[in-house]
This record gives C-alpha cells, sequence and structure tokens, in this order.
C-alpha cells in the first residue's frame, strides 16, 4: 500500500528535475548555434571561391581572344565585367573585388609585384595592361568578404578586422588576334 506521504516526496522528487533539460539546453545551446553559424558561413565563403574562380576565367578569356583590347578595357571595365559574372554577389563585387591585369615575362616569376602585404591588400600596386597578341598574361583578382562568426575571424586569412581575403589567379598566353 503506498502511503501519501510517499507520494508527495515522488512528487516533490519529480518537480525538482523539471527544469533540468531546459537549463542543459541553455548551457549548450550557444555553442551548438555559433558552431552551426560557423559552419553556414564556410560554406558560404566556398560557394563565393568557387563564383569568383568561374568569372576570374571567363573575364581572362577575354583578355586571352582579344576582345577586351577591342571593346578598350581598362583596370574599371575589367572589374565591371568580371562583377557582371559573379551572379547573386554582383552588387558588392564592386567595392570588395580588386583586380590585377599584367604581362609577365615568364610562368614562374618570382620577381613579380605582390599588392599584398601581411594580409593587407594596396590597390595602387595593381595594374591593367592585357598585352599584345603571344604575351604571357596573369589575370589575379582579390575579394574581400566580411565575416561574422567568431570561429572564423580568428581562423580565416583576413584582410582587416573581420574579413577574410579571397584570391583567383588564371594565367595565359594570347591568341593571335588582330591588333
Amino acid at each position: 500500500m503506498v502511503r501519501p506521504r510517499d507520494l508527495i516526496k515522488a512528487r516533490m522528487r519529480r518537480s525538482r528535475r523539471e527544469g533540468v533539460a531546459a537549463v542543459e539546453f541553455a548551457m549548450v545551446a550557444v555553442p551548438f548555434f555559433l558552431l552551426i553559424f560557423a559552419i553556414l558561413e564556410l560554406g558560404m565563403v566556398f560557394v563565393i571561391d568557387s563564383i569568383l574562380e568561374t568569372a576570374t576565367t571567363g573575364t581572362g578569356r577575354l583578355v586571352r581572344t582579344g576582345e577586351a583590347d577591342a571593346k578598350g578595357f581598362d583596370k574599371v571595365r575589367f572589374k565591371t565585367e568580371l562583377c557582371s559574372r559573379m551572379s547573386v554577389f554582383e552588387g558588392d563585387c564592386i567595392k570588395r573585388a580588386t583586380v590585377d591585369v599584367r604581362v609577365i615575362p615568364q610562368f614562374v616569376d618570382p620577381d613579380r609585384e605582390d599588392p599584398t602585404t601581411a594580409g593587407v591588400l594596396d590597390p595602387e600596386k595593381t595594374t591593367y595592361d592585357g598585352g599584345q597578341p603571344g604575351n604571357l598574361v596573369l589575370v589575379r583578382v582579390w575579394y574581400e568578404y566580411p565575416l561574422i562568426t567568431p570561429f572564423l575571424n580568428q581562423g580565416a586569412t583576413r584582410a582587416g578586422t573581420g574579413k577574410v581575403l579571397l584570391n583567383s589567379a588564371t594565367a595565359f598566353r594570347n591568341e593571335p588576334w588582330n591588333a
């Protein structure tokens, strides 16, 4: 036979444990959601990097075939064409992207000027020179993407506070077009 006193004790034990799940979830929720957001943000960085690579190759093809020369491309026009190929990221591309197109003497060139110093990009060191038919050309694009998640802010290569610097490059020999 169950005594009323034992029932009261059992209810008191149960009522003391009712909030345990909520407290445990509160302790785990913040790190869990930070991890989920970091994974999503890292996925976004990879998507942007892939789109940037495709846009760089496609816009570099205009230089390689002589179409850029025929249309009178300069650094601004090249960047505009590149950004038009960035699909959903086209709006922010103009202010986030930096382009450098230059003729190089050979494919292996350790002396070429690098516009980044300790992760800081200097747009004044970039140029646009699509070259002539048969020239070796190096096309480089840097894209600054702001990061929100603290994990990625601390671990990623940055360009300034809270930004990752994505880089895309392609090198080729210009086709023999009619200059």
